[in-house]
This record gives C-alpha cells, structure tokens and sequence, in this order.
C-alpha cells in the first residue's frame, strides 16, 4: 500500500476542505435563495441549521476519517466489520463519481465562458459563438480540459496537489469576489439588490417548506454524504483539535455563500437597472444556469469595454470554486483505489479520470435524457440516503468509546466540553430524523 499523505498545516486542510464543501452551488444557489426567502432572516435561520445540524454531520465524517486513517470503503468497514460498510463506502464511491461526471460538463461551461470572455478582444466572433455554444464538440472538449486540471492537482497527492493548490485557490477566490463585489456595489441599481439580500422579512421565515429548504442548504452545502469530507479528515494530523477545525471549516463555507449573495445580488438588480430580465415567469428570482450563463452575461455586455474585464474575473472566480470541489470528488474514489487495491496514484487518477470522463460524454452524447436524470438520482436520492448512512454508522453502530478516544487525541478534556455532551445525541437522533423528513419532503 502506498503511503498515505498528510495536510501539513491547519491552514491546508481548512482551506482544502472549505474548498470542498464550496462549489458553484454556493455562488449561483445561495444568493438567490436568501434574495427570494426573506433576506437577512433567511441567512439568520440558515446559520442556525448549519451549526445544529449540518457541523455535526461534517464531525462525524472527520471523526470516522481520521481515527482510521483510510478512505471511505475502508473506513466504513473497520467500523462495521461486515460487508455492509464497506458496500456502503463503494455506493458512497461510485455516487461522488457520477456528481463529478454532470460537475464536469458544467465546469467545462465555465473554461469555456471564462476562455470566451478573456479572447473577445483579438478572438474572431465565430470563436466567442463556438466556445458558448454548448455544442457536443464544446462540451467533450471543455468537459475533458475541466477534468484534466482536476486530475493535475490530484495527481499531485495530499501535500503537493490538494494542499497546494487549495492555498493559492481559496485566498484567490476571495480576492476575486471582493474586487467583483467593490466594483458592482457602485453602479446603479446596486442599492437595491443590498436591500432585497441584507433587509429582513421576518413573516416568511417561519414557512416550513423555507425551513425544511434551509435545512437542505445547511446540510448539502458542506458537500457531506459522499466521503469527501471523510477522506480529507484521513488525511489530517492527529494534533487538531476537531471541533475547532470543524467549526472553521463550517464558518468558511458558510462566509463564501454570505460573501457571494454580497457579489450576485446586487449584480441582478443591476442588470435589471440596465434592462436586463431577472425574474422567471412565477416571479422568482432566476437563479441556477440560467443566472450565470444568461442574466449575468447580459448584464456584463451592458456595462461597456469594462464588462470584458469583469466577465473575465467573474469566470475565473467561478471555475476556481469549480475546481476546489472537482478535486476533493475525485480524491474519494482516487483514495480507495491507490489503498484498497494497491494501485499507484498515476495509475488510480487515469482510470477514475477516464470511467468519469466516458460518464461525462455519455450524459453529452444524451444530454436532454441523461443530465436531468443524473443531477436528481445523486443529489435527491443518493445523496441524502448516503448522509443519513453514515449518521447511522457514527451514532449507532461505532463505540462510544472508541470515538471519545479518537477526540481526546487532541482533546484530553473532551468528556468535559460541551460538544461531547451535546454531538452523540445529535448525530444518534436528531440528523437522521432531519434527514429523513428532507428526503421524503424531495420526494414525496
């Protein structure tokens, strides 16, 4: 077996495991959420659900990692000891895989609408048409060059790959959103997508199709359910203290999706200023793909030569948060395969890069079909039964004890925190029941 790497700073794996659990569904999601669901209370009830239900999930899956120093097939499996974890591992394996199989197409969009933007100027038209065309050649090859960055920076392992590359990319990211967010707070309209996003409704805050889609948001916005999480914490010193780790993972995502309502708000009442539709036909704010690829761009082609400049950095900003999810998906079955099966790293990236990437193009090749279908069977069945899995695993068929004696590594005073007294019972009952009523709520 290959030896396992390790995050060798606090720094690497929060922001490693931030960028993570921060995707396109924090910037183009989020925002119009919160714009739509009575602004600043939303964000207020979404803080709360985040820290009593969504953290402690991310510390079980920290927990399990870490105290077995494996991936997530293995690690379900010490915890077990019987088929049924390590199954449990590989469903978790073969879901992350087909999430990054439809995250790849719409990241490639990204390169493609960030490649489009920057060659405008010199490029001719019929290059900026070829690149936003979403034609099948568009997206094989942007969906192959999305997955060829992603296997780079795995490929690199723990240290020279997943953590070098989250330190330049996160604090890039924020870089980027703060000069957008400036810049977009100054033009006309501004004022008033700061109102709809900061002024809070609080008669709408108690709906419980609100609450129980704020619980959604808190839970799934860390990017838990599908390993990713577990095998970051396998990778993490026995030193940190994990709560506190944890809590700065939760505070970081948690301030990137804040940080981007900030951005993408504002940015939609300016395009509206400037003529720009930003309302769907039930009167909702457009959000999702349609957001980015369509409002947004038109907004940008408002603004004069400077809307160039702008598009540009928005893109960049929006294939780095991309990127830093793509890598921690492909690390879960990347992770089995080098330890389970005693496969090289090289070796392990290039198979799960191609079956993803064979996943990829046939989605493209049946798009209509397949991209819908995908999106809905990961992310509304698989990933929510996957979560509540390991609630199970971590509150009811692990030790008690063996977990309290992995969190005293570093914590000899944790029988006396509140965490301790508080977590257990948390993740035993509280988050699977949570879990449970948001899955049939989806599917009901």
């Amino acid at each position: 077996m290959a030896v396992r790497g390790e995050f060798s700073s606090r720094i690497g794996f929060i922001l490693a495991a931030a960028g993570s659990a921060v995707g396109l569904g924090n910037i183009w999601g989020f925002p119009t959420q919160v714009a739509s669901n009575g602004g600043a209370a939303f964000v207020l009830v979404y803080l709360l659900l985040a820290f009593a239900l969504a953290y402690p999930v991310l510390m079980a899956e920290l927990v399990i990692g870490r105290a077995h120093r494996a991936n997530m097939v293995d690690s379900l499996g010490q915890i077990t000891r019987n088929p049924l974890g390590r199954l449990t591992g590989l469903w978790g394996c073969v879901t992350v895989s087909l999430i990054l199989a439809f995250y790849a197409i719409v990241g490639g969009w990204m390169i493609a609408f960030f490649a489009e933007s920057a060659s405008r100027p010199v490029a001719p038209q019929a290059v900026g048409d070829w690149l936003t065309s979403y034609s099948l050649s568009t997206n094989l090859v942007f969906c192959a060059l999305f997955l060829s960055l992603t296997s780079y920076i795995v490929l690199g392992g723990v240290k020279a790959g997943i953590e070098r590359w989250s330190v330049r990319l996160m604090p890039t990211l924020f870089i980027l959103m703060g000069v957008l967010i400036v810049y977009v707070s100054f033009q006309p309209g501004a004022s008033e997508g700061w109102a709809a996003y900061l002024v809070p409704d609080f008669s709408v805050v108690l709906n419980p199709d609100l609450l129980i889609d704020a619980m959604g948001q808190a839970f799934f916005s860390m990017s838990l359910g599908v390993g990713t999480m577990l095998v970051y914490g396998s990778y993490m010193s026995k030193k940190e203290d994990l709560p506190t780790i944890g809590a700065a993972v939760a505070l970081v995502d948690i301030g990137v999706a804040i940080i981007a309502g900030m951005l993408i708000i504002p940015a939609m009442y300016v395009a509206l200023n400037n003529g720009v539709e930003i309302f769907s036909s039930t009167g909702d704010l457009i959000a999702g793909d349609q957001l980015i690829f369509t409002v947004l761009p038109a907004l940008f082609n408002t603004i004069g030569p400077i809307g160039v400049v702008v598009s540009t950095v928005f893109f960049a900003l929006m294939v780095i948060a991309a990127l830093t999810s793509s890598i921690s998906m492909l690390e879960v079955p990347v992770a089995y395969l080098s330890e389970s099966r005693n496969l090289s790293r090289p070796k392990a990236v290039l198979i799960v890069s191609l079956i993803i990437f064979a996943a990829s193009a046939l989605i493209i090749f049946n798009f209509a079909t397949l991209f819908g279908f995908v999106i809905a069977l990961t992310t509304k069945y698989s990933q929510p039964l996957l979560g509540f899995a390991l609630c199970i695993f971590a509150g009811w068929v692990w030790k008690r004890n063996e977990i309290l004696a992995e969190l005293k590594v570093s914590a000899p005073d944790m029988e006396q925190r509140l965490f301790w007294k508080i977590w257990p019972w948390y993740v035993k009952f509280v988050c699977p029941l949570v879990i449970l009523l948001m899955f049939y709520r989806s599917v009901a």
